[in-house]
């Protein structure tokens, strides 16, 4: 059974546990020597560490594989980091003392999926425009079994168990709260924008039942998202008779949303509720990936460089040693 979780990570503390590998490479020191250097995760976050001996079985560890390691938790830049004495990888058959779970190793969404989902068909039903509530639900109850599970990225962004759900939740959340200081917007198209947005991520992203992504898929490749959705309400508006100039909007909300050519996009927002859309996805975005950072920062020091956020190195504030 599993007992140390990243989140309780203490510095000088020693771990003998079970952890998932994110991310493994054998790597060059400034000394020539050769060192293992990993990401382990579990269902409350990640760490670094480093075995500064590498074994011949160091170099046969691949990502999702669960290990078990010996190890002491360190400081570096900040940051907590594990020294590695011994890292092999689990045979459950082989620890007859422990009893291995998947959902202690897996990212999950800190809200429930069930409610999640709730909250979004709740939204749907609140819009007064017929043609807009029609098409939100469809698109809730055509693909509920997957929203219930799927992240809303690979690597990057809300890639975990739910993500993709907690993502479009908080963007509706936020988008309300916009509303009410810019009273001109339709909120129906807005938030309906909001929820179709990143729908095709589903077919984009290939993902298991833990909301574990292993790339993507040939479709997601080669059209992206973006494309797959203008497609997917092209199809929708179809079979709904659906009004042209709504399905255009929406369907130019889902093509800008990126705002950026290099992004994705290749137009920029051309109304309000398109230009809202994006800066709620970015916000969303932009917030996930500073929590992320300040969960694995010690208080008073700064994070590594996160190139999803212009490779900035974010502080956690020293007052934060007392919460």
């Amino acid at each position: 059974m599993k007992e140390t979780f990243v989140r309780d990570l203490k510095k000088d503390s020693e771990i003998k546990d079970f952890f998932m590998v994110k991310s493994v490479s054998v790597r060059t020191g400034s000394t020539g020597k050769l060192y293992l250097d990993v990401v382990l995760s579990d269902k409350t976050g990640e760490v670094n560490g480093k075995k500064w001996e590498v074994a011949p079985g160091d170099r046969e560890l691949r990502e999702k594989d669960i290990v078990k390691i010996i190890a002491t938790v360190t400081e570096y830049n900040s940051q907590l980091q594990l020294r590695i004495q011994r890292i092999r990888k689990a045979e459950p058959d082989k620890y007859e003392d422990d009893t291995l779970d998947m959902g202690d190793f897996v990212k999950v969404a800190p809200e429930d999926p069930e409610e999640m989902l709730k909250y979004l068909e709740d939204t749907a039903e609140t819009f007064k425009d017929e043609d807009l509530k029609a098409i939100t639900l469809k698109v809730l109850r055509d693909n509920r079994d997957k929203l219930l599970y799927y992240p809303a990225a690979s690597k990057n962004h809300h890639a975990e168990l739910g993500g993709l759900l907690y993502h479009t939740k908080r963007m509706l959340m936020t988008g309300e709260g916009v509303l009410k200081v810019y009273t001109d917007l339709n909120r129906d198209l807005l938030l309906c924008g909001v929820i179709l947005h990143d729908m095709q991520k589903l077919n984009e992203i290939d993902a298991d039942e833990y909301g574990i992504s292993s790339g993507y898929s040939m479709e997601g490749h080669m059209l992206g998202h973006l494309v797959m959705g203008v497609k997917y309400v092209e199809k929708l508006a179809g079979e709904l008779g659906f009004p042209d100039e709504k399905r255009i909007m929406l369907e130019h909300m889902i093509l800008s949303h990126h705002y950026e050519p290099e992004f994705g996009s290749p137009v920029r927002p051309l109304f309000p509720e398109a230009e809202v859309l994006h800066y709620l996805d970015v916000l969303d975005a932009r917030m996930y990936d500073m929590e992320e950072a300040m969960q694995v920062t010690l208080p008073g020091g700064f994070s590594d460089r996160i190139w999803t956020l212009d490779n900035r190195r974010i502080y956690h504030p020293e007052g934060d040693k007392e919460n």
